[in-house]
């Protein structure tokens, strides 16, 4: 990837996260009553009404809606997102102590998925059996109509209560770590194996395979040097887009293993209606969902010879070198 299309990609995900953020500071303020009013309008606390226009006026709730869209724009920029409604906490300490543990659980997760994919994938196209073929085209529609929920509650009663592998109470980090992580892994492995079992199957019709594989090459060959490098691209694509989601079902997860993280945070934020968070875990997911997908962009040209640029040729007479296909023929 040049620097000027470099620099484009960067100014797209910049503007993805100016629209993200728009999209939910706009959304969180149409919703209906005041999140400070609701956390100390209470009539226990015995606050008069005085005090709560003066604590309206320290979170800025009662300016303009333009002008507080302005001021939260430039608090961010600045690095300041603001104190919790419900807690008074700085927003930027509660992600720092919920993000490290739901981005561990979500590479977990997604490694796993990935691996999980590739296994279902290669034994649906080259298994020995036709049964064993036939099951794991199966398994993809299976893991993606399991809801996440129910997957981590038969998860709970079949290693910590049946088999007791897993306690529920007391366990090591590695061990809290296991059920969760496969919680979020079958329904991401889903769709990554459908696509790339898609593109197994479209590669493998190329004339480059037929022609490779009438000279003689044997299947792992096929498999390793010709199949498996085409294929790989849309489902890398499939992969970026996934981690995003990680993020949702994040939530779910964490709130059914009593995980701390960003899901179990946004649970908080959403019950009590604690907009300065909700907005920095939009932001954030945003980031970190653009971030993934920029590093995909900058791999494909490293995986497919066919997007790299091709070198300037040194004479006039010389024949510029064409682009290398990803494909690779046998050895003679």
């Amino acid at each position: 990837m040049t620097g000027g299309a470099l620099a484009r990609r960067i100014g797209q995900a910049v503007l993805v996260l100016a629209l993200a953020y728009t999209a939910a500071f706009v959304l969180l303020s149409a919703l209906p009553g005041d999140a400070v009013l609701a956390r100390y309008g209470s009539p226990d606390l015995g606050l008069t009404p005085d005090q709560l226009a003066e604590i309206r006026a320290s979170y800025g709730a009662d300016q303009p809606l333009i002008v507080r869209y302005f001021d939260s724009i430039g608090a961010f920029l600045r690095g300041d997102l603001g104190y919790s409604v419900y807690s008074g906490a700085k927003v930027s300490d509660l992600l720092a102590e919920a993000l490290p543990s739901t981005l561990t659980l979500a590479t977990i997760a997604l490694v796993g998925a990935v691996f999980l994919a590739v296994t279902i994938a290669f034994t649906a196209s080259f298994g020995r059996f036709h049964w064993l073929r036939r099951a794991m085209r199966n398994l993809p529609p299976l893991f993606v109509s399991l809801p996440v929920f129910w997957i981590g509650i038969v998860l709970i009663q079949v290693f910590s209560f049946k088999l007791g592998l897993i306690p529920v109470i007391g366990a090591s980090p590695a061990q809290a770590l296991v059920l969760p992580a496969i919680t979020l892994m079958i329904p991401i492995a889903a769709p990554l194996a459908q696509v790339f079992l898609r593109s197994i199957d479209e590669v493998r019709e190329q004339p480059f395979v037929n022609v490779v594989r009438a000279r003689g090459a044997s299947t792992s060959w096929l498999l390793w040097r010709n199949v498996a490098p085409n294929a790989l691209l849309p489902a890398l694509t499939m992969a970026g887009l996934l981690f995003g989601e990680l993020v949702g079902g994040a939530i779910v997860t964490e709130a059914v293993f009593g995980r701390v993280g960003i899901g179990s945070l946004t649970a908080q934020a959403v019950a009590q209606r604690d907009t300065p968070v909700l907005l920095a875990v939009v932001v954030i997911a945003a980031a970190v969902f653009v971030t993934i997908n920029l590093i995909v962009d900058l791999l494909y040209p490293v995986l497919d010879a066919r997007l790299r640029q091709r070198a300037p040729a040194k004479s006039t007479t010389q024949q510029a070198a064409q682009p290398q296909p990803i494909s690779e023929g046998v050895q003679s």
